[in-house]
């Protein structure tokens, strides 16, 4: 199977609504440009996706090592509510393409010398590198998430932070990165199952913290916190795709092809040898 080529950009089906965001009316089963039956044939459709991914990686990393003052980089932010799939969509969707092209960076809880800097010092620290895909699990996104839920600082505090954000990303893009910021739109009952499963299957009760669930107590708070974020940090030049993640097999193909859209949107070409080809090539024949 080839990729499929879509009829519409799946950026554009995808992007969170402008202005004001009402979740709850977003449908946290759809599956928007998916081109197969379903379920069925969901593997097929994202295992297409790596050729060219493979070949989409490898021009980017090509162009960060012959022109690291200039190059590109790409970096893909996950965030959403625990078993969202975050996990998932690195081991199926980054998966496809080479692990020597990304660079994977999950956020916890700060550490005493992270709590010593400005909340974006670790991000910055995390970017990455001319010609890299960077993953972030979680990010600067938890200070006015986790930070704004559990009143972790004053309301002053994290309100002025939305601006700080646009503005740090925009200075990204002014950079050179393209950001692709995917919020895993789960349903409540859809994550009841996942805890359930967790803690019935005795393989999977590494996954489970007891957090999950103080957290879950608070998932109205929660949705109020990232329709915020949807509503103030979903910009022109760094906008928010809203993932229905309630379909493991639909969640892993969108973020697969999402990826392959945005790195084809780069639109680069492979540098030209800074060597006399026809003379290396006459080196070689010498060399027998």
């Amino acid at each position: 199977m080839t990729a499929d080529v879509l009829p519409d950009p799946l950026s554009t089906l995808l992007r969170a609504p402008a202005g004001a965001v009402n979740l709850a009316a977003l449908d946290t089963r759809a599956t928007p440009g998916y081109p197969g039956e379903g379920k069925a044939d969901a593997d097929a459709h994202r295992e297409a996706l790596a050729p060219q991914l493979a070949d989409l990686q490898e021009l980017l990393f090509a162009d960060g090592r012959a022109n690291p003052e200039g190059a590109k980089r790409v970096l893909m932010i996950l965030q959403g509510m625990d078993t969202s799939g975050k996990g998932g969509i690195m081991r199926h969707a980054i998966g496809l393409v080479d692990p020597q092209g990304v660079h994977i960076k999950a956020f916890k809880a700060p550490t005493a010398e992270e709590r010593r800097h400005h909340y974006l010092w670790r991000i910055e620290k995390a970017l990455p590198e001319p010609g890299m895909i960077g993953i972030f699990d979680r990010s600067q996104y938890e200070d006015v998430l986790v930070v704004r839920v559990e009143s972790l600082v004053p309301k002053a505090e994290w309100e002025k932070r939305y601006d700080e954000i646009n503005a740090f990303e925009l200075k990204l893009v002014e950079q050179g990165y393209t950001l692709i910021k995917c919020y895993l739109h789960m349903s409540k009952e859809e994550q009841a199952a996942r805890l359930q499963a967790r803690l019935d299957d005795p393989h999977k009760h590494w996954k489970f913290t007891p957090g999950d669930i103080d957290a879950r107590a608070k998932w109205d708070a929660y949705m109020e916190a990232y329709t915020a974020v949807l509503e103030r940090t979903n910009t022109d030049y760094a906008p928010w795709y809203v993932l229905p993640a309630d379909r493991k097999w639909y969640r892993n193909w969108a973020a697969a092809a999402l990826l392959r859209e945005k790195l084809a949107g780069l639109n680069l070409t492979w540098p030209v040898a800074d060597f006399d080809v026809d003379e290396q090539k006459a080196r070689l024949a010498a060399e027998g």
